[in-house]
């Protein structure tokens, strides 16, 4: 499961001591609501339907992929369907290769979805290893899934926004300097990134 509640304040009160503009956020805003997701191969896969595409989209998609291949999509039935009938459910061909390496994976034993390994670095190098999921999602999946508490999605182009007007800087932060920005906030990025989205929309800080 995601960070708890309990976990996003203890990190963003720990953050807030030292960062005088966070402390300043966090009496504006709020603390954020937890951001849960399953773990485990759906939450992958429909993170790959959902790739580029509305979520309407992506829920049709998912709504004629369950009815085709029923609600748990075993990685085997995926595997054994023809290329029309998932282009039927509304998957391209590029969506179908990223989800086959992705059944692959799991249905050979190479990927472990239960027992992804405790470092952060080597678990979104495993991850990264499915087609079609890159760092991003693979931290994604991590801090929502998983609820690892030191996960900063440096490149979400809404974190490097937030980071950017909580520092009071001229311009958006590259990636580089988003992920510099954050290194004393560690073991608690986690709760810092959810707190990023959660105050991106509003144009006051």
């Amino acid at each position: 499961m995601g960070l708890t509640i309990a976990q996003i304040r203890t990190g963003l009160d720990a953050i807030a001591a030292r960062e005088p503009r966070w402390a300043q956020a966090l009496e504006l805003h709020g603390y954020p609501e937890e951001r849960i997701r399953p773990t485990g191969y759906r939450t992958l896969l429909r993170t790959i339907i959902g790739q580029q595409v509305s979520v309407a989209s992506a829920d049709s998609v998912w709504r004629k992929l369950t009815g085709h291949l029923g609600e748990e999509i075993a990685p085997a039935d995926l595997l054994a369907s023809s290329f029309d009938d998932l282009r039927a459910c509304g998957m391209s061909r590029q969506k179908q290769g990223y989800a086959r390496s992705l059944c692959e994976l799991v249905a050979s034993g190479e990927l472990d979805l239960d027992s992804l390994p405790e470092d952060d670095a080597e678990a979104i190098a495993q991850l990264t290893r499915i087609k079609g999921i890159g760092r991003w999602s693979a931290e994604i999946y991590l801090l929502f899934a998983e609820g690892r508490p030191d996960i900063w999605p440096a490149g979400d182009l809404a974190v490097q926004i937030a980071v950017g007007r909580l520092a009071d800087l001229p311009e958006r932060p590259s990636e580089r300097l988003t992920r510099a920005l954050a290194e004393p906030w560690r073991p608690y990025r986690g709760a810092a990134a959810i707190f990023a989205w959660h105050t991106y929309n509003s144009a006051t800080l």
